[in-house]
């Protein structure tokens, strides 16, 4: 007869780790705040796009114009997304594996929109601005905003951004190894960071702790270790005090009612529901309650979004000319068309851009030697 020795007593089970599975609705929340961004650049504000009416978008939409000067903020409802994402896709990956990733995403994409956005604005029958040669070369590494150089794609200020987030998290949390706990060190330590900085008023630190954009990525992140243990206390107090923060943000920057000049008024409180919009969609997909959209189309439109908001801006403008004063389209027909015609460039980009060159990339990028 044989005696069990005592360290043999079996041991409770470990917490199972969640199943990472296709999350469809957040592709569909992507797609989401890009057409909210959309609505803002050709019927939420004034500049360029009024060339392309030929008035103010004002005059064109005399009550949508109101709302959709809102749209703006899918920029932070996108880095809210960003923050739940970047954190899903680094968890238990190494260093190298992380950067072949994100660079093979946005580049390919981003490279394609810039040379694009470069050769129609160069089109003699186009009556846009192009870059100096020299800016459009320097616009291929995504470093233009910080180096003062033109941009081509106004909304790359975004991706500036985003590659700070990015440069964070690698440092702080994939190259490590992530786990709960260095995760909320990471987001607790960002958080009072960028406090401190914005008190301190140095502008370095502000480059870099990003205090404007710091509290939607920081939510995103605890919004993922919500849907790892909906129970994490620690996980829900940094989504509450993020969304805290990062209103402030969102309405000092953007409330404008006492400007005579402002072309629409946003409210206070149109601007704190449009935040708490994105932080409660993006919980209500951490929490599983909306695992019933799961339609494969989602996920094409996931797909979709990147290219379309890296074109949609400026070659936006093109085709509203095209379509309202060369065509004579009324103005919510050229709207739809113009965002239908996006879709459809973002499309052919996905088909022949993303597709063939992001595996590759990835694939060389991990194969290679730092």
């Amino acid at each position: 007869m044989t005696v069990r020795p005592v360290t043999d007593v079996p041991r409770p089970p470990e917490r199972a780790k969640p199943r990472e599975t296709r999350l469809r609705a957040l592709d569909g929340l992507r797609l989401v705040a890009a057409l909210m961004v959309a609505a803002y650049h050709y019927g939420g504000r004034g500049g360029e796009v009024t060339k392309a009416w030929g008035s103010s978008a004002e005059r064109q939409f005399p009550t949508l114009h109101e709302y959709f000067a809102y749209g703006c903020l899918g920029v932070q409802v996108f880095f809210v997304i960003s923050g739940f994402v970047i954190c899903m896709s680094g968890w238990g990956r190494p260093l190298k594996s992380f950067f072949a990733s994100r660079a093979s995403r946005l580049l390919p994409a981003y490279w394609a929109a810039v040379i694009l956005v470069t050769a129609v604005f160069a089109l003699p029958v186009v009556a846009y601005h192009a870059v100096s040669p020299s800016d459009a070369l320097v616009n291929m590494t995504m470093l233009q905003q910080p180096l003062g150089v033109n941009r081509v794609l106004g909304v790359c200020w975004t991706l500036w951004a985003e590659i700070r987030f990015y440069a964070l998290f690698a440092l702080f949390v994939v190259l490590p190894g992530a786990n709960r706990q260095r995760v909320i060190m990471f987001c607790v330590g960002w958080t009072l960071a960028f406090v401190i900085a914005q008190g301190a008023q140095m502008p370095l630190l502000d480059i870099v702790l990003m205090p404007e954009y710091a509290p939607f990525f920081i939510g995103g992140v605890g919004l993922y270790l919500v849907h790892r243990d909906r129970h994490d206390v620690y996980a829900w107090g940094i989504v509450v005090v993020s969304f805290l923060i990062g209103q402030h943000y969102a309405v000092r920057e953007l409330w404008n009612a006492t400007d005579p000049n402002a072309f629409a008024h946003r409210t206070t409180f149109g601007i704190v529901l449009v935040v708490a919009f994105g932080f409660i969609a993006v919980a209500a997909i951490a929490l599983g309650w909306l695992n019933w959209a799961n339609w494969r189309w989602l996920t094409v439109a996931g797909a979709l979004t990147y290219p379309f908001y890296l074109v949609h801006e400026h070659l936006g403008w093109v085709a509203i000319k095209a379509y309202h004063q060369t065509l004579d389209i009324p103005s919510y027909g050229a709207f739809l068309l113009t965002v239908a015609t996006m879709l459809l460039l973002a499309w052919l980009m996905n088909r022949f851009v993303e597709k063939p060159l992001t595996p590759r990339l990835r694939n060389a990028l991990a194969k290679s030697r730092p």
